[in-house]
């Protein structure tokens, strides 16, 4: 991890955590260098800290990611490096307003952990649902589920992935969430983000 200009860098992601402005500037001429370079210091450190609790709770305020496409999640093992883990994703009823026939899940390409195809369960309010399909396409980075039955609209959906392997570097992941609406034309749709930290705790 290192920090510039603002910015900690977590491999080929940039979570921004301060911006400079013309206040600071100003601020700047009125006290010496070594006190607003320790201060600012002290923000980065404080702003870092309070980022792991946060992605524990599915949240991530640094993700460059807007609050209204960023999904819910859980890691049950708590996102440890090359360690076993099962990721809880959740896509809430509001991000489904139609009925979908497939949901996609699009990885990063530095994401290189290990999902298990045999272990994945689709949830809708909270209940199993039949699965008719699986497909893991690794060389354009998806991971499609496609339920026997399609996803009515307005449904609470969460993808239960057990036995995976997290990938070994710390960090920031963001994965998409995208769904295939039934009807005439179908194109698939993003609904949201999962920004989903490993290493953090």
């Amino acid at each position: 991890m290192s920090i510039y200009a603002g910015k900690v860098i977590y491999g080929q992601n940039q979570i921004k955590i301060l911006h400079y402005s013309n206040h600071y500037s100003a601020m700047a001429s009125k006290f010496p260098l070594t006190r607003v370079f320790s201060a600012l210091a002290i923000a980065s450190c404080m702003l870092i800290g309070n980022a792991a609790p946060m992605m524990a709770q599915g949240f991530d305020i640094f993700s460059g990611v807007t609050e209204s496409n960023r999904l819910r999640y859980r890691l049950d093992f708590d996102g440890v490096p090359r360690r076993r883990d099962r990721y809880r994703l959740q896509i809430g009823r509001t991000k489904l307003p139609i009925s979908v026939s497939q949901l996609t899940l699009a990885y990063p390409e530095t994401f290189d952990g290990q999902l298990d195809t045999d272990r994945i369960v689709l949830e809708v309010e909270g209940n199993e649902v039949a699965i008719d399909e699986i497909r893991w396409d690794d060389v354009n980075l998806e991971l499609s589920i496609y339920p026997e039955e399609p996803i009515a609209a307005n449904s609470r959906v969460e993808v239960i992935l057990s036995n995976v392997r997290n990938p070994r570097n710390p960090g920031f992941y963001y994965v998409n969430a995208l769904v295939l609406p039934t009807g005439d034309i179908p194109l698939q749709r993003y609904v949201g983000t999962w920004v989903i930290g490993i290493g953090l705790n």
